[in-house]
């Protein structure tokens, strides 16, 4: 008669190692929910976030992500494509943070029931040899076994132990105190591990229902803001924003002030700058006003203002040959150095015969380099104050219909105006000149300066979400860095005529000395300790 020993059914024709559905569903929860993937994702998220810091991203800045795509023609297609340009909303990157955060669940929960059994639990009870543990000692004294255990009951409770007794159950009736202190430090891994995902839970309410824009605004009373979609320069909302949530506030820049570095290395940089602003909460609210700085945003409701740039906008004049304004005013340039050297466009649709177009740069203290054989500002302090254009003519591609960038000019419908050798006719021009275009096409004028901020303007409903997994994380980090878990024993026996007491303790996070614990313990028991305070 034979027998198998295959604990397989007979119906079950499968390989040894294959799994059904339910097994491999199983297998890959594990997989996915295991620390090391989780840590895994953790770094995939932070690496995942580089290119965004890195790259333009056009919700963020879409003038700078289009002047990079035309100074990278190759590269833009790519880049497009893998979602570049657009980290945050690529599918890769929500893929990463939904893994990462199934996988935070997938931890986190089992462990929470895992410590909570553990922080309930008692003590474990005294091991058999208390003498194979590296911090332990032994003493004999006539007292009774129980008052010796009472004496150190009362005295492990008073220094906070949690406390489990055994009488006569071990060891020929040995009598122990099992006690344990420290398991507040499985809390705090706990907490911070629960922190991660408190703070991406934040991120992600911010993104889904948050938003945030950008203007670039002049300074002063003629010009103002209202919060509403087409006041925005950028506006990137999350996937469930509505626009009913806007805060209908408004405001303006009363003044600008600049604390400017004029000596030593950093000269011509910005040391400081405030915007002085008239605000309104509501409609019909009341004026109020506030200094703008650089980190100390103004909250209306729950959005928040931001004060993030300045630069120069040269009021310039384009007039026609019988004195008629065609074109310009106040223009934003834009900085491409710390001295805020600048580059715009000046459009002029109006002008007759022909369109006119300026495009060139704005020098706040302009200065001449015999190295180079060219201009460059100084200072961003607006001391000497200059512009050099180039005019175009021709057809600006203001008639088609399709918004243009005010930033940039298109010349492909244009013609460059030159001199009689070939050379571009070039504007220079300091502030209060005038020049006369050929051909009879008019006048330009450099009128005076003006100044613009850059405000950018947020609401994240997710924010005190991830500040207070944050907090969380800075609560759990210091609980698992500073409190030692540790365990005590004292187990007291009748031997002779006396008692033998062994006391021992054990460091459950690695490398504490916990052997002053034991010689406390063994004084204190003893009552050297008392002794020592009477006779000082």
């Amino acid at each position: 008669m034979s027998t198998s020993l295959s604990t397989r059914p007979p119906e079950d024709d499968r390989r040894p190692g294959e799994l059904n559905f339910r097994e491999l569903l199983r297998w890959v929860w594990r997989q996915v929910t295991s620390m090391r993937t989780a840590l895994i994702l953790l770094l995939l998220l932070a690496l995942a976030a580089i290119p965004g810091s890195v790259i333009p991203q056009e919700g963020v800045d879409s003038l700078k992500t289009s002047n990079w795509q035309s100074d990278h023609p190759k590269l833009t297609p790519v880049y497009d494509r893998l979602g570049l340009f657009s980290v945050y909303d690529s599918p890769w990157f929500s893929a990463i943070y939904i893994l990462l955060m199934i996988s935070l669940v997938g931890c986190i929960v089992p462990r929470t029931f895992h410590y909570w059994r553990g922080i309930r639990a008692k003590p474990p009870a005294a091991p058999r040899n208390l003498d194979r543990l590296p911090d332990h000692a032994s003493y004999e004294t006539s007292e009774a076994p129980e008052v010796v255990i009472e004496r150190a009951r009362a005295l492990l409770k008073r220094r906070r132990y949690r406390l489990s007794v055994s009488t006569g159950s071990t060891d020929a009736g040995a009598d122990a105190v099992s006690a344990e202190r420290g398991y507040l430090r499985e809390v705090g891994n706990l907490v911070f591990h629960l922190s991660v995902l408190v703070v991406l839970v934040g991120f992600a309410l911010g993104g889904m229902f948050g938003y945030k824009g950008g203007v670039i605004l002049l300074v002063g009373d003629d010009y103002g803001f209202s919060n509403n979609l087409t006041q925005y320069d950028e506006f990137k909302p999350g996937s469930l924003f509505r626009a009913d949530d806007m805060e209908p506030f408004s405001f303006r820049i009363d003044d600008f002030d600049v604390d400017w570095l004029l000596t030593g290395p950093r000269a011509g940089m910005a040391r400081g700058f405030q915007s002085h602003i008239t605000y309104q909460d509501s409609p019909d609210g009341a004026e109020k006003q506030y200094d703008l700085r650089v980190n100390h945003p103004l909250t209306i409701g729950n959005t928040d203002v931001f004060l993030i740039g300045h630069g120069y906008a040269p009021v310039i004049t384009i007039k026609d040959n019988d004195g008629n304004v065609v074109g310009g005013g106040p223009t934003i340039f834009l900085p491409t150095s710390q001295s805020f050297q600048s580059i715009g466009v000046v459009k002029a649709p109006d002008a007759e015969p022909t369109q006119i177009g300026l495009e060139g740069e704005f020098y706040p203290t302009i200065a001449f380099s015999s190295q180079t054989g060219s201009y460059f500002s100084q200072l961003g302090k607006p001391l000497d104050p200059a512009i050099s254009m180039l005019v175009y003519t021709g057809d600006l591609g203001m008639d088609d219909g399709a918004s243009q960038s005010v930033y940039a000019l298109d010349k492909s419908r244009t013609t460059m105006l030159t001199k009689k050798d070939g050379t571009p006719f070039r504007i220079d021009l300091r502030e209060g000149e005038s020049t006369k275009l050929p051909n009879g096409l008019g006048t330009v004028t450099f009128e005076g300066l003006e100044r613009w901020n850059k405000i950018q303007i947020s609401q994240t409903p997710g924010k005190w979400i991830a500040l207070t997994g944050v907090v969380m994380a800075l609560i759990g980090l210091l609980g698992s860095l500073f409190i030692r878990p540790r365990r005590v024993w004292v187990r007291v026996r009748r031997q002779g005529d006396g008692t033998l007491v062994e006391v021992a303790a054990l460091d459950r996070s690695g490398g504490g000395d916990v052997s002053v614990v034991v010689d406390e313990l063994v004084d204190t028991l003893q009552g050297k300790q008392h002794q020592r305070e009477d006779e000082s």
